[in-house]
């Protein structure tokens, strides 16, 4: 019985000209394999959808600014989150640049510092004259004079190790100053308790950003990368949880805008501007009546 399966095996192989370690091979390239997960390419999709999510953050303060082509005014807006947002994206570019082989980070930086200048040029086009002089103020003492202070100081340090972690530290200061610029959103929503005064898709597109490079600078093991994201990420669902508390709440008045402490206001339709005055006369009687008249000028 033996003799005749040999007999049997050889006739196979030689009918087939397959070899016994072919055979084994063909057999074992069927069996499913399990890839180990490569990290660099994990942190190259964190990192790549870090960057489009911040494209488009970058970008949302364009419809603000063509409202304000639009006026050709720029009164009532600020440029503080402006210039400290083109700050930290300069120190950021400068980091990755010492760092070298950051593609990422260089390429998104470069683009918010080219956007957060091209906003500030339109503002200063259009402010007033003592925003405008304080915004000069505010571009040289920060984004000229601090600036060109921390690169010639860092650029000197001979340890490249020190001299990235030097400026790595100082990317998280000003970073997390960033990130903070939500709080008095956060403050004037829980005062109010209305969520009219915040932005769902930006809140929203900020918190995605602060996680996706939040997981990109775990990846890579930069924590001046990611240590920065966990406050954005603390904010970001601050304002997802305060909006869905209070998104049902009716629209209110500002409690600092009662009816007897309401300034003139100024009303604009299309290309005139009318200003209201509103005057309250108390009578005293049996009770006490108010009684509001306004002109209009």
């Amino acid at each position: 019985m033996q003799k005749t399966e040999d007999k049997l095996s050889e006739f196979l192989k030689c009918a087939l000209k397959i070899p016994s370690n072919s055979l084994k091979c063909f057999s074992n390239s069927f069996r499913p394999t399990m890839a180990a997960p490569d990290l660099h390419t994990l942190a190259s999709v964190f990192g790549i959808l870090g960057t489009s999510v911040s494209f488009l953050v970058l970008l949302a303060p364009l419809l603000t600014f063509y409202e304000i082509y639009k006026r050709k005014s720029a009164d009532g807006f600020q440029s503080l989150p402006y210039s400290v947002a083109l700050f930290s994206a300069m120190l950021m570019l400068y980091y990755a640049y010492l760092k070298t082989n950051s593609p990422l980070l260089l390429g998104i930086n470069t683009f918010g510092s080219i956007m957060e200048t091209i906003y500030l040029i339109v503002y200063m086009i259009y402010a007033p004259s003592k925003p405008r002089i304080f915004t000069a103020k505010l571009l040289a003492l920060f984004n000229i004079l601090a600036y060109g202070v921390i690169v010639a100081i860092t650029y000197q340090i001979p340890n490249r190790f020190l001299q990235i972690k030097v400026v790595g530290c100082i990317n998280v200061i000003f970073s997390v100053c960033v990130f903070a610029a939500p709080l008095g959103i956060l403050r004037l929503v829980v005062k109010t308790k209305s969520t009219e005064y915040m932005s769902l898709p930006l809140s929203l597109c900020l918190t995605l950003c602060a996680i996706m490079w939040f997981c990109y600078g775990i990846l890579i093991k930069d924590l001046f990368v990611a240590a920065p994201n966990i406050l954005g990420l603390t904010f970001g669902m601050a304002q997802m949880i305060l909006f869905v508390v209070y998104r049902n709440t009716q629209k209110p008045i500002l409690p600092e805008f009662k009816l007897n402490e309401m300034p003139n206001r100024v009303a604009a339709a299309s290309d005139e501007v009318i200003v209201v005055k509103c005057e309250t006369e108390m009578k005293t009687g049996e009770g006490e009546n108010k009684q509001t008249t306004c002109e209009a000028s």
